[in-house]
């Protein structure tokens, strides 16, 4: 029993499609992305970067602002406020009716900035890797005794991508964990105003903050650095996605030679032609 021509079809054009999509990755998007990072980081030694620890003390506001007026809040209540339904009504953000303790102390603008751009490249790294995680799947060849050295390769190559994501997910998590702490130094100064060590705990965390976003964008770039490596070397192997040579050459030809177009370092796709 066999698939049918047209179902056959929609699969060949769904590997082709795959195999399109991660080739423009492995070969430009990984390599690119590593000179833009590299570009990034470098800039933010100027003493006008947003990622230098001297913007910190600038951009933490340790001020306990006041609970909005009454009136602006509407008539005080314990109770609960319910739609037409009867359902209990989403409480709106700083929202102080049924609060404890309803001083207000705001979060760093600039620091959450800073973190927008973290998740942006971590959400770009993920996709990719799972992108080309797909393409070594649908190219992996048949197990066959004594012939197995292409197909370790691959897995070692699918087990570094699935690294390079979860660090990903880890780097995307810092904005949490730092809000979280945040908000738990906020508290604690509303509550004690007058330790003082609770305001310079919280002009420590925000400068911390600063020097984990820039060595956030190293470790994703130094990610890409592997990767690119990584994926290079073992292409380039005799007796791993040996078949890939006429991808290659495939890519070659819509983007020219790496030579010209590739950072240095790239793997010469006309070697494994000759």
């Amino acid at each position: 029993m066999s698939m049918s021509k047209e179902v056959a079809k929609s699969i060949e054009d769904f590997r082709a499609k795959v195999a399109e999509t991660a080739e423009g990755i492995v070969f430009r998007v990984f390599p690119n992305k590593l000179i833009e990072l590299t570009s990034l980081i470098e800039s933010t030694n100027a003493k006008d970067s947003p990622y230098q620890i001297s913007q910190a003390a600038a951009s933490t506001d340790t001020t306990i602002y006041p609970p909005p007026s009454s009136e602006a809040n509407g008539p005080s209540s314990n109770k609960r406020k319910r739609n037409e339904d009867g359902s209990a009504a989403p409480a709106h953000p700083n929202e102080t009716v049924n609060a404890r303790y309803p001083e207000l102390v705001r979060a760093n603008k600039v620091i959450s900035k800073l973190h927008e751009t973290v998740k942006s490249e971590c959400a770009q790294l993920s996709d990719s890797c799972d992108k080309v995680k797909l393409w070594v799947n649908l190219t992996m060849p048949k197990i066959e005794d004594g012939d197995n050295f292409g197909v370790q390769i691959q897995e070692e190559v699918l087990s570094e991508l699935l690294r390079s994501q979860e660090s990903a997910y880890n780097i995307r998590d810092a904005a949490r964990q730092h809000h979280l702490a945040r908000a738990k130094i906020c508290s604690k100064l509303i509550k004690y105003p007058h330790i003082e060590d609770y305001t310079l705990s919280l002009k420590e965390h925000d400068e911390k903050q600063f020097f984990f976003t820039r060595q956030n964008l190293i470790d994703i770039r130094n990610v890409y650095a592997v990767l690119t490596d990584i994926l290079h070397k073992n292409i380039a192997k005799a007796g791993f996605l040996h078949h890939f040579v006429v991808l290659i050459s495939h890519v070659v030809c819509r983007f020219g030679h790496p030579r010209e177009t590739m950072a240095p370092g790239y793997i010469d796709a006309q070697m494994l032609l000759d």
